[in-house]
């Protein structure tokens, strides 16, 4: 039977077919993740050790420049499971995490796969761009966050105290929740050329109208910035701010290129 003489109930089942292929992804990523317990938890940790790449790179910098404000400061909290079931339960859903995460290239060749059949040939061609884009941007957001941005929370938030006589102890679940969390944010703000493409495609954005707003997008991407970094250091607000409009200018050349009518 031929894509045309599809029924609604076979589109149905395909779609089932797709779901069963992801959920099986997903789920032997997860257990793979899950038996690579150390080398999961050594990844998710490492932000806490003082050999972390970003901290070594801000003593480089700060021995280079004379700059001791850059120098990072030592963590002094402690990882603490308040309940029984607590480590098991982070393992569990952790892993889940770390397999969609691997899976994701193949749930997003599975859901192109899928809808493929129904777009014509040129609507094809520029959907796969965008999947792609989509994926790559998500993906730099997620590292963008892994090497710079939560070490630089954590490196501001483990030392916060109110009172110096307060003991610093955060539970693993918050540490593992606050690291998904910003990953997650991250690779959505990273998402703004996308989402800038597809505004402009429906005609309710236009690269002259992102011109012209620049500066109110700059004020909003730098407030947006300091709540995702909560940190009072300057040189590490500009390090997360400059790549985030670097995307609002891709985005406007995005815009360009592809509406060239809304110019």
């Amino acid at each position: 039977m031929s894509e045309q003489e599809l029924t609604f109930w076979d589109h149905l089942d395909e779609l089932r077919k797709v779901l069963v292929r992801v959920l099986v992804a997903v789920v032997l990523f997860s257990l793979a993740a899950f038996a690579c317990k150390e080398a999961l938890f050594d990844i998710l940790l490492a932000p806490r050790q003082p050999d972390f790449i970003l901290y070594r790179f801000l003593e480089h910098l700060a021995e280079r420049l004379s700059m001791p404000t850059l120098q990072p400061a030592e963590l002094h909290f402690e990882l603490i499971s308040t309940r029984l079931t607590s480590q098991f339960m982070i393992h569990l859903s952790t892993s889940f995490y770390a397999g969609l995460l691997l899976a994701s290239p193949y749930i997003i060749y599975q859901l192109f796969r899928f809808i493929a059949p129904a777009l014509h040939a040129h609507e094809r061609k520029y959907s796969s761009r965008v999947l792609l884009a989509s994926f790559f941007l998500f993906f730099t957001g997620i590292l963008l966050c892994y090497f710079i941005i939560f070490p630089l929370s954590l490196r501001f938030l483990g030392n916060y105290k109110v009172a110096e006589e307060i003991q610093l102890l955060f539970t693993l679940d918050s540490y593992v929740t606050t690291f998904i969390t910003l990953s997650l944010m991250l690779g959505l703000l990273f998402e703004i050329p996308v989402l800038s493409w597809l505004l402009a495609r429906l005609g309710i954005l236009s690269a002259g109208h992102m011109t012209r707003y620049r500066r109110h997008a700059v004020v909003i991407l730098l407030v947006v910035t300091a709540i995702i970094t909560p940190t009072t250091d300057l040189f590490s607000l500009l390090l997360v701010s400059l790549p985030v409009y670097g995307l609002y200018e891709a985005s406007i050349l995005v815009v360009k290129r592809s509406v060239p009518r809304h110019v």
